[in-house]
C-alpha cells in the first residue's frame, strides 16, 4: 500500500535517500571535471543499481521517474549548459525542419505505394502524408505494415513525381542546404560530443556485453548482493505452449501467470522468471534446460546479476533518450551520427555502429528494437551519413548474413532488415556496386551458403533436413537484396559501373551455372518410383530468382557495349556447361524428303533429362534483345554469331519440350508426382516468362539460323517420331500390325504435342524482338485469351499475368481497349467480358493455354459464333511479321518435310482404320495450313512486285507426289476430306481453307494479270458460294418447323390430361383461390360486417380444416385436437437484437424472474422456423438417429458437426436449417357463439375481480404457508366466487398424448435456451419464457417490416406465418403442460401490474414492456377462463385485455414523451381538436398526479402526434398477434403501404381510431388505476433519471455506422494498443459491428474464463453484448466473423469492395477498399432476422474446415 501511495505524492519523496539530489548541481560539477567519462560511470554506477532491478515485480513508472530525474536530467542540463526545458526548445525552433518524414511505422499501420510514381514497391507514405500528397488521386496500393520501416515522403529519389506531400514540402528560401552545425556554438558542440559519446558507448558496452556475474571497468557497484535474476530469452523454435508448461514446472506458478511470461519473452525478447540468490536461480534454470532440450535445442536461460540486468535496462532508457534528445535538432543529430561512426583505435569495423551491428544476432529482441529505431532516426534520416552507414553495412555485408542464417531470429528483428533502406535507392545502390563491388558480394555469399554440390559442380537438394531447409528460407533474403540492387535500371553509365556490373554477372553466370541441369530425371520403366525426389528446393530457388534474372536483362538493354559483352559471356558460359554434357553420345544422320541432317541419338525416354537450364534461358533473352534493339544488324562484327552452333543451341530446351510433352503422354507416369509438379510449375504463370517462353525463344532463335527441313528432322527425332514418318510408305499407315494399343495412343499424343511445338514456334510472335510488336500488344494477346475462356474479375486476371519485379502485370494500361467492366450486385463479384471486336484475334492454340483452358475457350468461342450465326470453324489469327534476324523461320511453313508430315496426317484421315490418328491431331494440321495461307496471303497483299513473293505454299500443296507412288496433293486430300461422313465437326474449317485457297489462287493470277485492286478480304467475301447460305437457311428452317410441331403436340397432351382429370383441377383450384385470396372473402356469415381480430365480433377464420403432410414420411395428416401431434422444426435462440440497454448485468438465472419484460428489451428469446412439418414421433425416430450417430462419431472422429447433439440441436431433414427443437401444431380455438350479451368493461373488471379474490384464497388453502396466517385471513375476505366460476373444476385436457408431449418439448427447450438453465419441466417459469419468446418475435418481425417498408400482412413468407400461429397457440394452451394454479397465479401477478391488488406487489409502469404484458396476459387468461362456466367468451375478455394495456401504454407513451420544443400549432380539423382536447385532459391529469416531475404541456398536437407515432408498433405487434391466434382474415388495405392505414388497424383491432375514447368513456373506472399507477414509488425515481427511461417508438438497431474509406478503420486499429498487456499492439484488432468495441482477438493476453472454459475476446464479448452471438469485422484481415456460442462461427464476406466490386479478404491484393452499402445492409438484415446462427450452420456445413477451428479463442 504504501508504494501505492508514494507515487501520488511528489516525485522528489520516492525515497528519501534522493531528496537532495540536484541535477543542476552535478551538471554544473561535470562541467569542472577532467575526466568526464570516469565522473559519469561513478554516477551511473551509484545510482543505476538504486533504480532498476529491485526485486521481483518491477515497477517502470516509478523506474522511468526516477531515471528522467537522477540519471537523464543531469545529461541534458549538462548538454544544454542551462535548463533543458529552455534549452531544447530553444534548440528546436532554431531547427529547419527536415524534408524527410522518417515516420516509424508500427505494426500493423496503413502502408501506402503509389503504382504510377513509386521508384518501387518498397516506398511507401505514412497515411498523414498520403493524404497531403497529389498520390491519393492516382492509382495507389494500401498495405498494413509489419513494422519497423518509415515513411519515404521528402526522399526524391523514391518518387519518379509528387515526392512532398504538402507538409514536408521544401522552402525555396533554404535551398542553399549550410551545415547544420553552423548555427551551434563551438562549445555546445564539444558538450554534445562528450556527451553522446559517453553515452552510446556505455549503452553499445551494456548491451554488447557477454558477463553475467560482472561489469565493464568503472560500473562496479559500491556494494554487491547476493540478488540474481533467472532471465529467460526468446527462441523461434520452441512454441508457446512448450514455454507455458516449462515455466509452471520450473517456477511453479499458475497458467496465468505462465501465459503472462511467455506472452513477454515472446514481445521483448526476454524475461525474469525467478528472482533471488543464486542458487534459486540456478535451480530453476536446470529445470528449465533438462525440460526443453528433449526434441530440440533448449530454451536460452542466463542467471544474472541483478546489477547487471540493472544495468541493461537503463542502456536501452539511454538509446530510447538518444533518440528522443536528436528529435530537437538536425545538428544534435549529426553530432550523434558521427559519434557512431567515428572509427575507435582498433582500425577496421571499430566505430560503434560496427560494434552493434556485429553482434546484433547475439542480443535479445528488444535491445535489437531500439537500437534499429535509433539508427533509423539517426544515420538513415542524415543523407551525408547514411551513404557512410551504407558503405560500412555493405563492408560488413558477408559476416552480418552469415551471422542472420545462423540465428534464429525472423528477419524483422535482424539489423540486416535495413537494407532495403540503403540498397533501394538507386545513387546508393550504384555507388555501393562501383567501390565496394556490392553485387558481386550479394551473390558470393549466397553461392556460399548453398554448399551440396554433385560431381558436375550442380547444386544438389536431396537429403534435404530440416536444419537445412531453415538455413535455405533464411539465405533466400539475400536474392531479395539483390533485387533491391538491381530495382531501378540506370540512365547512363560509367565505365567503372559497366566493369563492376559485368563482373557481378560474370559471378552470377557462376550461380547459374551451378543451377544448369540440377535435379535430372530418367524415366522409371517396370516399376513405380519408391522415394519422391526433392524437387521443391530447386523451384524456390527458381522462383526467387526469376525477377533477378529478369531485371539482369533489362540492365543489360539500357546500354549496347554492356549488352554485347554479356552476350559473349552467357555464350561462353553456355558451351563451357555443353562441354560438360556429352553422355557418349554416337552421331547419327537422318534423312527425309530429299534432306539430310546430321545429330546425335538420343532418347528423352532413356537418358537423364533436366528441367532447369537457366544458362540457355537467359541467353535466349539476350538474343531477343540484339534483335529488339538492333544492335545485331548495326555491329554484326562485335557478335559471335557466325560461331554459333544452332544445334547446340536448341539441344536442351527441345529436349524439355520433348519431357512435357511425354509426361502429357503418359510415357512417365511412374515417376509419380514429384515430376507432374514440376511440369506444372514449368508452365504456371510464376515461372514461365523465364523457363517455358525462354525454352520456345531459344527454339526459334536456333531454328531462324538453321534449314527448316533439318530443325524439323531434329525436332521428329527427339520426340521419337522419326521412325514412323521417315519411312516411304508413311502415308500407308505406320505398321499398324505389331503396336499395341498402349503405344498407339503414345505416339498420337506425341504427334498432336509436336505439331503444336511447330506452331508455337511459327506462330507466337508477339514479344517485341522476334514480331514487330511493342511490349503492351503482349498484354493484351494474354488477356484476350483468358477473356476468351469466360469473364473474368480483375484478380483472376492478375493471377492469370505474370508480375515483374514492382508486382505490377501492366494489364491496367491495356485492359479498357479490349474489355467492357460490368459491376457486380450484393454478391458476386464485377467482371470483365471481351469486347466483340477483339474475338478474331482468338487463337485455339495460344501457347500459354492448358489443357483445360484451350477446350473451356474452343467451346466459348463456338458457342459464341453460332449464337452470331457464322460458321464455326476457328482459323488462325492474322499475325505481326517477324523481325528481320528471325524472318527466316516462316520457311518452317512451306518445307518439304512439313509438308510430308501434313500429307501423311490427311491420307490417314481420309481412310480411317483402327485408331492410328485422332481428330485433334488433324485439327492442328488444318490449323497449320491455315497460319500458312494467311502467310502467303499477307505477303501477296503487302508486296509490290511478284518476285518479292518468296512463299508459294499454295503452289506447293497443289502439286501431286513424285512419279512412283503418285500420292495425291494435300489440295485434294482436303477436298476429299470436305465430304467425308466422320468429320462433320472440321467440315467448317476445310471449307475456310478451300476458301482462302481460292482467294490466293485469284490474287496471284490477278499480280501476273494486273496489281491489286481490292484488299483480300472483300475478295474473299464475295466469293462466298450462295449455294452455303443457302444450304443454311434451309437447315435453320426445318429445324424451326420441327420445334413448333413438338410444342404443338405437348399443348395437346396436356389439355387431354387436363380433360380426364376435370375434379382433381377443379378442387385444386378452388384450395389455390381460398388460400390465396383470403382478404378478398369476408366472414361468411355478414358479408358487409368489417374485419376484427379480437372481440365478441371477431371475423371467422376462413378454413375450416388444416391438413398438412409431413416431409418425413409424405403421410398426410389433419391438425386435430385429439389426432396425433405435427411439429414444426424452431430454433430457439436468446437474442439482444431490440435492447436498448447493453450495459445492463446479466442475471443469475435460477432466481431471476421474467414475468414482465422491461421496455429496454435488454434480452429476450426469438424462435425462428424453417416451416418444415413432420409427425411428432418421426421427427422423435429422426432426432434418436441423429444421436446415435453422433456418439459413433464421436468415438471414430474428435471434431465437431457444426450442430451440438448433446445441446438438442440437429438439421432439419429436408433443408439441413439448424433447430434445437419443435413446435407443436395446434388447431384455431373456436369461435364461441354466446346466447347473451357480453359484459361491459366495468362488469367484466369487477367479475374477474372475484375471481381472483377466489383464486387468491383456493392457493393458500392449497399451500398454507402458516397457521398464524391462515387465522388472520378474516371470513369477510372469503367473499363468494362469481356465479358459474368453479376453483375446484378440474378443466378437461382436450388434447391428445402425443400433443402434451411435444407442449413440454417446446415449453422446456424454450424456458433452457431463454434463461441459460437446465431443462426442468416442472418450473413455474416455463409458460412465462414461451409466451415472452413469442412476443419477442413478433415485436422484432414488425420491426423488421418496418424497416424493409413492407405491409404488415401478405409480405411474410409461410415459414414465418406458421411459426407465427404455432407460437401463439401454444401460449395458449402452455396450461395444459405446467399446473393449472401455477399460471393462475401468473395471470394474478400479471393483472396486478394494471389494476392494484393488495395482495401482490407490482412493478412501476414504467418498468413494463406493454406488449409483452398483453401477450402474457390473454394467453395466460385461458386457465383461469377454463373453469368459468358463466358464459363469458374468451373474445370479450381479450378485448377488455386489449383496452386496458392501451391505456397503459398511452400513459407510457406520455410519461416518456419528454420536454416538447414549442411546435407550431397546425390548425387541425373538428375530430383531430377532439383527440388534442383529450390528449391534454389525460396529460394533465397525469401531471396533477406526479406533480413537478412532467414537464408543462406546450402543445396539444404536437403531444398527439408523438402518441400516434409511439403506439403503432404495440397496435401493428397486437394485429400480429390477434389475427396469427384467431385466424382472423386481414383488410386487404393492411396489405399494401397506401395511407389510411391507422384507421384500418383500429379498426381491424377493434379499437376507435381516437384512443383516448377508451379513457374517456371509463374515466370514473380508469381514473382509480391511473392515480395507483403515478403513486407507485419507482415512478418518481424513474422520472428523475433514477432508472432507464425508453421512450417510444424505440428506434430499430443498427449495426455501427463504418467508414466509407477502409485505410481509416486500419488507422484505427493501428493505434489500438491490448487493454491487458500494456501498451502492447494488439494482433488481430477486431471490431463489434453491433456496439464498436474494438477488442483484441484470437491472443492468450485477452482471454478469459466463461462458464469454466478458457476463451478469446471476441467469445466472451458476444456474451456480454450479443446474448451469445456476435458479428465482427477482424481489421487486418477484412474478413467478418460471426460467432455463436463458443463452438460455431464462420467467415464472411466483408461489406468493402474495391474498384472492380472485389472484397479483399486478408488485405493480399492492397487495392483501395470503400464501403459497400447494400452488402452492408444485408449483413445487417441477417442480423435483424435472428439468421446469423442458421448463416453459420449452413457455412460449417459447406465447408468442413471451418467445423475445425477453435472459434471460443478468437
Amino acid at each position: 500500500m504504501a508504494a501505492a501511495e508514494s507515487d501520488r505524492e511528489v516525485p522528489s519523496a520516492l525515497c528519501p535517500k534522493f531528496v537532495n539530489f540536484s541535477a543542476k548541481d552535478t551538471a554544473s560539477k561535470w562541467l569542472q571535471v577532467s575526466d568526464l567519462p570516469k565522473e559519469v560511470y561513478q554516477h551511473m554506477a551509484l545510482y543505476v543499481p538504486q533504480i532498476y532491478c529491485l526485486g521481483p515485480n518491477l515497477n517502470p513508472q516509478r523506474e522511468d521517474l526516477r531515471a528522467q530525474l537522477l540519471l537523464q536530467a543531469p545529461l541534458e542540463w549538462y548538454l544544454c549548459g542551462e535548463d533543458p526545458s529552455t534549452g531544447l526548445a530553444k534548440l528546436q525552433q532554431s531547427n529547419q525542419p527536415s524534408q524527410l518524414c522518417g515516420h516509424v511505422f508500427k505494426v500493423g499501420e496503413p502502408t501506402y505505394s503509389c503504382r504510377e510514381c513509386a521508384a518501387d514497391p518498397t516506398c511507401v507514405l505514412c497515411m498523414q502524408c498520403f493524404l497531403g500528397s497529389v498520390h491519393k488521386e492516382h492509382r495507389y496500393r494500401m498495405t498494413t505494415s509489419g513494422g519497423g520501416g518509415f515513411c519515404d515522403c521528402g526522399d526524391t529519389e523514391a518518387w519518379k513525381k509528387g515526392p512532398y506531400c504538402h507538409k514536408h514540402e521544401p522552402n525555396i528560401s533554404d535551398a542553399s542546404q549550410e551545415d547544420p552545425l553552423a548555427h551551434m556554438s563551438a562549445d555546445m558542440i564539444a558538450r554534445c560530443y562528450n556527451v553522446f559519446s559517453i553515452i552510446l558507448k556505455y549503452a553499445v558496452d551494456m548491451l554488447t556485453w557477454d558477463k553475467e556475474d560482472e561489469l565493464p571497468e568503472g560500473l562496479e557497484p559500491p556494494d554487491r548482493g547476493d540478488t540474481y535474476y533467472c532471465m529467460l530469452f526468446n527462441d523461434e523454435v520452441h512454441t508457446y505452449e512448450q514455454v507455458i508448461y516449462t515455466l509452471q514446472k520450473a517456477v511453479n506458478c499458475t497458467q496465468k501467470e505462465a501465459v503472462s511470461f511467455a506472452t513477454t519473452v515472446d514481445r521483448d525478447g526476454r524475461k525474469s522468471v525467478r528472482y533471488g540468490d543464486f542458487q534459486y536461480c540456478e535451480q530453476a534454470k536446470s529445470v528449465i534446460v533438462r525440460n526443453t532440450s528433449r526434441q530440440s535445442k533448449p530454451l536460452r536461460v542466463q542467471v544474472m546479476h541483478s546489477s547487471v540486468v540493472a544495468h541493461q535496462c537503463f542502456a536501452l532508457k539511454a538509446l530510447a533518450w538518444l533518440g528522443h534528445v536528436i528529435g530537437y535538432s538536425d545538428a544534435l543529430r549529426r553530432i550523434l551520427c558521427q559519434v557512431g561512426l567515428q572509427r575507435g583505435l582498433e582500425g577496421e569495423n571499430s566505430s560503434l555502429v560496427d560494434t552493434l551491428m556485429l553482434c546484433d544476432s547475439k542480443m535479445w529482441k528488444g535491445a535489437r528494437n531500439v537500437y534499429h529505431q535509433l539508427f533509423m532516426s539517426s544515420l538513415l534520416m542524415d543523407l551525408k551519413y547514411k551513404k557512410l552507414f551504407a558503405i560500412q553495412f555493405a563492408k560488413n555485408y558477408e559476416r552480418l548474413q552469415s551471422d542472420y542464417v545462423k540465428d534464429d531470429h525472423d528477419r524483422e528483428f535482424s539489423v540486416t532488415d535495413l537494407s532495403v533502406q540503403m540498397f533501394t535507392v538507386p545513387s546508393l545502390a550504384r555507388m555501393l556496386i562501383t567501390e565496394e563491388d556490392l553485387m558481386t558480394t550479394i551473390i558470393r555469399t549466397f553461392v556460399d551458403h548453398l554448399r551440396h554440390r554433385d560431381l558436375q559442380g550442380r547444386f544438389q537438394f536431396e537429403r534435404y533436413t530440416a536444419q537445412q531447409a531453415f538455413k535455405f528460407r533464411r539465405v533466400q533474403s539475400l536474392i531479395g537484396d539483390l533485387k533491391y540492387v538491381l530495382i531501378s535500371r540506370p540512365n547512363e553509365w560509367s565505365d567503372q559501373l559497366r566493369e563492376k556490373f559485368l563482373e557481378g554477372l560474370d559471378t552470377f553466370l557462376e550461380l547459374l551455372k551451378c543451377m544448369q541441369g540440377m535435379d535430372p530425371v530418367v524415366r522409371q520403366v517396370g516399376q513405380h518410383i519408391e522415394m519422391e525426389p526433392e524437387w521443391e528446393a530447386a523451384f524456390t530457388l527458381q522462383m526467387k530468382l526469376t525477377h533477378i534474372i529478369s531485371m539482369m536483362q533489362e540492365w543489360c538493354a539500357t546500354d549496347e557495349r554492356v549488352l554485347i559483352d554479356a552476350y559473349k559471356m552467357c555464350l561462353a558460359a553456355l558451351t563451357h556447361c555443353h562441354s560438360g554434357f556429352t553422355d557418349g553420345e554416337q552421331p547419327i544422320t537422318l534423312s527425309m524428303s530429299g534432306h539430310s541432317v546430321d545429330t546425335i541419338r538420343y532418347c528423352v525416354s532413356q537418358e537423364k533429362v533436366s528441367i532447369h537450364l537457366p544458362v540457355s534461358r537467359i541467353l535466349a533473352g539476350l538474343h531477343v534483345l540484339l534483335s529488339k534493339s538492333e544492335v545485331a544488324y548495326r555491329f554484326p562484327e562485335l557478335l559471335p554469331l557466325s560461331e554459333l552452333s544452332p544445334p547446340m543451341l536448341i539441344e536442351h530446351p527441345l529436349r524439355c519440350l520433348v519431357l512435357c510433352a511425354q509426361v502429357h503422354a503418359g510415357m512417365w507416369r511412374r515417376n509419380g508426382f514429384s515430376l507432374v509438379n514440376q511440369i506444372y510449375y514449368y508452365h504456371n504463370v510464376k515461372c514461365r516468362v523465364e523457363m517455358f517462353d525462354k525454352d520456345l525463344t531459344m527454339l526459334q532463335a536456333g531454328a531462324s539460323m538453321m534449314d527448316p527441313n533439318h530443325f524439323l528432322m531434329i525436332v521428329l527425332s527427339r520426340f521419337e517420331l522419326y521412325h514412323i514418318f521417315s519411312s516411304a510408305e508413311c502415308r500407308k499407315r505406320y505398321n499398324r500390325e505389331n503396336a499395341n494399343k498402349d503405344v498407339i495412343q503414345q505416339n498420337n499424343t506425341l504427334i498432336e504435342e509436336m505439331l503444336h511445338l511447330i506452331m508455337m514456334v511459327v506462330g507466337e510472335r508477339f514479344v517485341a524482338g522476334i514480331g514487330q510488336v511493342e511490349s503492351c500488344d503482349e498484354i493484351k494477346r494474354e488477356i484476350i485469351h483468358q477473356l476468351c475462356i469466360r469473364p473474368m474479375a480483375h484478380s483472376e486476371l492478375v493471377k492469370a499475368l505474370p508480375e515483374n519485379e514492382n508486382k505490377e502485370t501492366g494489364m491496367e494500361r491495356v485492359i479498357d481497349s479490349v474489355a467492357s467492366f460490368k459491376k457486380p450486385g450484393v454478391t458476386g463479384r464485377g467482371l470483365y467480358e471481351l469486347r466483340p471486336e477483339c474475338a478474331k484475334q482468338f487463337n485455339l492454340y495460344f501457347y500459354h493455354y492448358s489443357r483445360a483452358d484451350q477446350s473451356k475457350a474452343e467451346e466459348a468461342q463456338r458457342k459464341l459464333k453460332r449464337q452470331n450465326g457464322e460458321d464455326t470453324a476457328l482459323p488462325p489469327p492474322v499475325l505481326p511479321p517477324f523481325c528481320p534476324l528471325l524472318a527466316s523461320l516462316v520457311n518452317v511453313l512451306q518445307c518439304d518435310v512439313l509438308l510430308s508430315m501434313l500429307g501423311a496426317v490427311l491420307q490417314w484421315a481420309v481412310e480411317p482404320s483402327g485408331g492410328h490418328w485422332s481428330e485433334s491431331m488433324l485439327q492442328r494440321v488444318l490449323h497449320l495450313i491455315g497460319m500458312a495461307l494467311l502467310e502467303e496471303q499477307q505477303q501477296l497483299e503487302n508486296s509490290s512486285e511478284d518476285h518479292d513473293v518468296t512463299f508459294h505454299f499454295t503452289l506447293k500443296i497443289s502439286r501431286p507426289g513424285e512419279a512412283p507412288s503418285n500420292t495425291a496433293s494435300i489440295l485434294a486430300l482436303l477436298e476429299t476430306l470436305q465430304n467425308a461422313p466422320h468429320l462433320e465437326v472440321h467440315k467448317d474449317m476445310i471449307r475456310w481453307i478451300l476458301k482462302t485457297v481460292a482467294v490466293i489462287k485469284t490474287m496471284r493470277e490477278r499480280t501476273v494479270a494486273a496489281p491489286v485492286t481490292t484488299s483480300g478480304e472483300r475478295s474473299q467475301e464475295e466469293l462466298v458460294p450462295d449455294k452455303d447460305k443457302a444450304e443454311r437457311k434451309r437447315k435453320a428452317e426445318l429445324a424451326r418447323l420441327r420445334r413448333e410441331k413438338i410444342m404443338a403436340q405437348m399443348s395437346e397432351m396436356q389439355r387431354h390430361f387436363i380433360d380426364e382429370n376435370k375434379e382433381l383441377f377443379q378442387q385444386s383450384l378452388e384450395e389455390l383461390e381460398a388460400s390465396s385470396s383470403t382478404s378478398m372473402e369476408h366472414s361468411p356469415t355478414t358479408p358487409d360486417a368489417a374485419l376484427l381480430c379480437v372481440g365478441p365480433r371477431r371475423s371467422r377464420p376462413l378454413e375450416k380444416r388444416q391438413v398438412v403432410t409431413c416431409i418425413l414420411c409424405q403421410e398426410e395428416q389433419e391438425i386435430r385436437a385429439d389426432g396425433k401431434a405435427m411439429v414444426l422444426a424452431a430454433f430457439v435462440q436468446r437474442s439482444t437484437v431490440m435492447s436498448k440497454n447493453r450495459k445492463r448485468p446479466p442475471h443469475d438465472p435460477d432466481r431471476y424472474d421474467p414475468l414482465f419484460m422491461h421496455p429496454d428489451l435488454s434480452f429476450g428469446t426469438h424462435t425462428g422456423s424453417c416451416g418444415h412439418i413432420m409427425h411428432s414421433h418421426c421427427w422423435q425416430r429422426y432426432f434418436e438417429a441423429v444421436q446415435a450417430k453422433e456418439q459413433r462419431r464421436q468415438q471414430r472422429l474428435r471434431v465437431h458437426t457444426s450442430y451440438d447433439v448433446e445441446n438438442g440441436e440437429f438439421l432439419c431433414p429436408l433443408c439441413e436449417c439448424l433447430s434445437n427443437t419443435v413446435i407443436p401444431l395446434l388447431p384455431r380455438r373456436a369461435k364461441t357463439s354466446s346466447s347473451f350479451e357480453q359484459p361491459g368493461l366495468e362488469l367484466w373488471m369487477k367479475s374477474t375481480g372475484q375471481q381472483v379474490r377466489a383464486l387468491h384464497s383456493a392457493h393458500r388453502k392449497l399451500n398454507p404457508t402458516s397457521t398464524e396466517e391462515m387465522e388472520e385471513t378474516k371470513p369477510e375476505d372469503e367473499s363468494p366466487p362469481p356465479d358459474g366460476f368453479a376453483v375446484d373444476h378440474t378443466p378437461t385436457n382436450p388434447y391428445s398424448s402425443t400433443i402434451k408431449e411435444m407442449l413440454t418439448t417446446f415449453g422446456t427447450a424454450t424456458y433452457k435456451v431463454g434463461l441459460k438453465v437446465h431443462p426442468n419441466e416442472q418450473d413455474a417459469r416455463v409458460p412465462i419464457v414461451c409466451w415472452g419468446s413469442c412476443a419477442y418475435t413478433i415485436q422484432s418481425i414488425e420491426r423488421l417490416l418496418v424497416d424493409e417498408d413492407k405491409p404488415l400482412f401478405g409480405s411474410l413468407p409461410c415459414r414465418q406465418d406458421d411459426c407465427l400461429s404455432s407460437l401463439a397457440r401454444f401460449g395458449s394452451a402452455c396450461w395444459i403442460a405446467t399446473s393449472l394454479p401455477t399460471v393462475q397465479a401468473h395471470f394474478i401477478r400479471l393483472l396486478a401490474a394494471l389494476v392494484p391488488d393488495p395482495q401482490e406487489k407490482a412493478p412501476c409502469i414504467l418498468d413494463i414492456d406493454m406488449f409483452h404484458l398483453l401477450v402474457s396476459l390473454v394467453l395466460s387468461y385461458q386457465a383461469v377462463h377454463c373453469q368459468d362456466s358463466s358464459g363469458l367468451s374468451m373474445d370479450a375478455a381479450q378485448l377488455h385485455f386489449l383496452h386496458l394495456v392501451t391505456v397503459g401504454h398511452l400513459v407510457q407513451i406520455l410519461l416518456t414523451s419528454g420536454p416538447v420544443e414549442a411546435a407550431m400549432d397546425q390548425e387541425s380539423g373538428g375530430a383531430e381538436r377532439e383527440e388534442e382536447e383529450a390528449i391534454c385532459r389525460l396529460y394533465n391529469t397525469i401531471r396533477t398526479h406526479l406533480g413537478s416531475s412532467l414537464p408543462e404541456l406546450t402543445s396539444g398536437w404536437h403531444l398527439w402526434r408523438c402518441v400516434k407515432a409511439g403506439i403503432l408498433p404495440y397496435l401493428r405487434a397486437a394485429a400480429l398477434f390477434f389475427h396469427h391466434l384467431n385466424g382472423a382474415p386481414t383488410p386487404p388495405e393492411l396489405h399494401g403501404l397506401g395511407s389510411g392505414q391507422w384507421e384500418v388497424l383500429c379498426g381491424y383491432l377493434n379499437l376507435p381510431t381516437n384512443l383516448l375514447q377508451l379513457y374517456c368513456s371509463y374515466q370514473e373506472l380508469l381514473e382509480p388505476l391511473l392515480k395507483g399507477w403515478c403513486s407507485h414509488p419507482d415512478m418518481r425515481q424513474t422520472l428523475q433519471g433514477g432508472g432507464s427511461l425508453v421512450s417510444f417508438p424505440r428506434e430499430s438497431n443498427r449495426l455501427i455506422d463504418l467508414p466509407d474509406d477502409y485505410s481509416a478503420l486500419i488507422n484505427q486499429a493501428s493505434s489500438f494498443t491490448c487493454p491487458k498487456s500494456g501498451g502492447d499492439k494488439s494482433r488481430a484488432p477486431t471490431l463489434c459491428l453491433v456496439c464498436g468495441t474494438m477488442l483484441c482477438s484470437q491472443s492468450y493476453c485477452c482471454q478469459t474464463e466463461l462458464e469454466g472454459d478458457d476463451v478469446g475476446a471476441c467469445t466472451a464479448h458476444t456474451f456480454v453484448c450479443g446474448a451469445g452471438l456476435g458479428l465482427f469485422l477482424r481489421v487486418r484481415e477484412s474478413q467478418v466473423l460471426f460467432l455463436a456460442g463458443k463452438t460455431k462461427g464462420c467467415f464472411y464476406a466483408p461489406p468493402y469492395l474495391d474498384d472492380y466490386g472485389e472484397t479483399d479478404q486478408g488485405l493480399r491484393r492492397g487495392n483501395p477498399l470503400h464501403l459497400c452499402r447494400e452488402r452492408y445492409r444485408k449483413i445487417q438484415k441477417l442480423w435483424r432476422q435472428h439468421s446469423v446462427t442458421e448463416e453459420i450452420g449452413h457455412a460449417q456445413e459447406a465447408n468442413q474446415t471451418l467445423v475445425g477451428i477453435d472459434w471460443q479463442h478468437l
